[in-house]
């Protein structure tokens, strides 16, 4: 057997454990299945996908696609933002 350590701040610790403890669980038991599910999939087993954005962003982003059609300025970072901006 052998010992691995996690460091994480404690309200997550906290969160995990309610939510794996709803379960049945606890995040020792957890964490092992982690492994073996990666050791069986041969791959880490984590969705890392950014979620679809909500209908005000896709309502955000159609306006800005808009005001930058009818020439409007557009900006490469937020820093050349804020300095056009006077901030």
């Amino acid at each position: 057997m052998s010992s691995v350590t996690v460091r994480v701040d404690e309200q997550t610790k906290l969160d995990a454990s309610r939510i794996v403890e709803d379960f049945g669980f606890d995040l020792s038991s957890v964490t092992r299945a982690f492994y073996r599910q990666i050791v069986r999939e041969r791959r880490i087993p984590l969705n890392l996908a950014y979620p679809e954005p909500n209908e005000e962003s896709l309502r955000s982003i159609r306006e800005a696609d808009e005001i930058l059609a009818k020439g409007g300025h557009g900006y490469k970072n937020a820093d050349e933002m804020f300095t056009a901006m006077g901030l």
